[in-house]
């Protein structure tokens, strides 16, 4: 799927709001952080906690993973997690620091 074109469409209002802006106003760029799987939650944990730092996060369904999410409340295939271009580093940066947590 070409994000450049379509990415929009997948944003609600509350996320579009809290996306940011790059200095010409336009919203910056999604750009692909990682793919979670949907079984076990990890994509909604990941999601939660890059938006409590203040991330925002827009996922998509891998595949035919909306109809999965329909049908099932979970798409099989995994989702994809885009953040802002601008936040990529800082993204990475937790999510790095998630798995490296001794429990």
């Amino acid at each position: 799927m070409d994000l450049n074109v379509k990415w929009g469409e997948f944003m609600d209002g509350a996320l579009l709001e809290r996306w940011p802006r790059t200095a010409e106003g336009k919203l910056e760029t999604p750009v692909f952080l990682c793919t979670r799987s949907c079984v076990d939650l990890s994509d909604k944990l990941l999601m939660n906690m890059l938006e409590a730092y203040g991330i925002p996060c827009l996922c998509m369904e891998r595949g035919n993973g909306n109809l999965g999410r329909v049908y099932l409340g979970i798409s099989g295939y995994g989702t994809d997690i885009y953040v802002p271009e601008n936040l990529l580093l800082d993204a990475k940066q937790l999510c790095e620091e998630e798995n490296n947590e001794e429990l």
